[in-house]
């Protein structure tokens, strides 16, 4: 059973400022090295479990994996799932709220395909 249930409305975040941000707070939310890439791949897969999450993010450590979950899901954005004891096997899920970021998911994206290139290292 995830850590923050479905039923919130709202994430509770720490801003960086005595004056509310919304920018500050999302950042700080999904503004981690890994956190947007796990968001969108389970955007574009639906639930996965952790061994095929970590085969749909090459370069990611299963240690750097495993503990950005653990953050996505304290902040209410991923679910994680027990699917079965013998063998033990979790499945992560986007949550409502981990699932309401497609929008800026999209826009990172896209602004990513129209002003960045791929570099090659020889």
């Amino acid at each position: 059973m995830s850590r923050a249930t479905e039923e919130e409305e709202c994430v509770a975040s720490w801003c960086a400022d005595d004056d509310w941000c919304t920018v500050t707070c999302t950042a700080h939310l999904i503004g981690k090295k890994w956190h947007p890439v796990i968001v969108h791949r389970l955007l574009e897969h639906g639930p996965l479990g952790f061994n095929a999450l970590k085969d749909e993010i090459e370069s990611i450590s299963s240690t750097v994996l495993s503990n950005s979950l653990e953050d996505l899901e304290d902040n209410g954005l991923v679910n994680r799932a027990i699917v079965s004891e013998k063998p033990f096997r979790v499945e992560y899920s986007l949550t409502e709220q981990g699932s309401s970021l497609e929008p800026v998911i999209n826009a990172m994206d896209a602004w990513g395909e129209e002003h960045l290139q791929e570099t090659s290292c020889n």
